[in-house]
């Protein structure tokens, strides 16, 4: 028996088999040990990531406040535009149809009306959609001078002809016109004025275009400043 064991020795020693005994580790298993009062390396790099993510979060606030400064800036910039529109269609309109009366109020909605509608549209039609990303720029520059033209020009013009031509009526400060040539009599009586209009057309075109290319601009670098710090 005590050959047969040392030949089985022998054969596990030849084979690259040692047995391991009991109270006994492997030498290549390193088991972990933590000293009490030692902070974890997780934990003391979850601190110093805590004022990095901060940091990072306070940058983006700040940009992102800029932007929208820069954003609310142009909007308001191109409505007071369309107000100054709408004070020079009222001021024509009201010479063609020599029109002395309610002026404060004439004057107070041509100038408030054409800049609110100008305002809406815009974030409605240019900032909201461009931030859902349904536009592109092309589309974003010609929604905004289209803005330009329909809200700082002609409702402008449509407006303040309505409202002065029914002061002319309820006045009597010009003749009234025949019946059945209502509209073209309106505008014969105001045709040569009307053209100093262009004026605002193509201010208003201008920076209808100037303010699109400015959102698609504030908006490709708010992305790809986000993708970069992602």
């Amino acid at each position: 028996m005590a050959a047969l064991g040392r030949e089985a020795g022998a054969d596990r020693r030849a084979a690259g088999v040692v047995p391991v005994g009991i109270g006994e580790a492997s030498k290549d298993i390193k088991m972990p040990t933590y000293i009490y009062g030692q902070s974890s390396p997780s934990l003391g790099d979850a601190k110093l990531r805590k004022p990095m993510v901060i940091e990072i979060i306070e940058k983006k606030f700040e940009y992102l406040r800029k932007e929208k400064t820069l954003n609310i800036y142009g909007t308001v910039t191109f409505g007071t535009t369309a107000g100054f529109s709408g004070i020079l269609a009222n001021l024509i309109f009201r010479h063609c149809f020599k029109v002395k009366h309610d002026a404060l109020k004439t004057y107070a909605s041509l100038t408030t009306l054409p800049f609110l509608s100008t305002i809406v549209s815009c974030e409605l039609l240019v900032r909201h959609a461009l931030y859902s990303g349904n536009i592109s720029r092309e589309n974003c520059v010609l929604r905004s001078s289209l803005i330009g033209i329909v809200c700082g020009v002609l409702y402008p013009i449509a407006l303040a002809f309505s409202k002065n031509g029914r002061l002319a009526v309820k006045y009597h400060t010009v003749p009234l016109p025949p019946k059945g040539r209502v509209l073209r009599y309106w505008l014969l009586l105001c045709q040569t004025e009307v053209k100093a209009m262009v004026i605002p057309l193509i201010l208003q075109t201008a920076l209808g275009i100037y303010h699109g290319l400015q959102h698609y601009a504030i908006f490709e670098s708010t992305l790809e400043k986000t993708v970069h710090e992602d």
